[in-house]
């Protein structure tokens, strides 16, 4: 199962992600980015997925929502450390990292 654990600091929020991102999983970790995001109106957010373990296209969905969210309060979302089995998946859908 798939978690997410928070740091903001000022007008950021970092999201570490850990575990399975699948289809169920997606939409937990949804509801809780989407609630951060909402309470917090940070100008970035960083996903950081050094420790997702797997990810199918319910994680890129994941991704290119929040990142549409984000956008449409005028900020920006940076995706970082995906490991490589997780940088293919986001290659595929022509998702930026660093």
């Amino acid at each position: 199962m798939a978690k997410v654990h928070f740091v903001p600091a000022n007008g950021t929020l970092a999201a570490y992600l850990s575990g399975e991102i699948d289809h169920h999983a997606a939409q937990i970790l949804r509801r809780e980015i989407d609630a951060q995001i909402d309470a917090r109106m940070p100008e970035l957010v960083t996903l950081d997925m050094g420790a997702v373990t797997f990810m199918d296209s319910s994680g890129v969905g994941l991704i290119l929502g929040r990142s549409r969210r984000v956008g449409a309060l005028g900020g920006q979302l940076t995706v970082q450390n995906p490991p490589p089995a997780v940088r293919r998946m986001l290659e595929l859908a022509h998702i930026h990292y660093v």
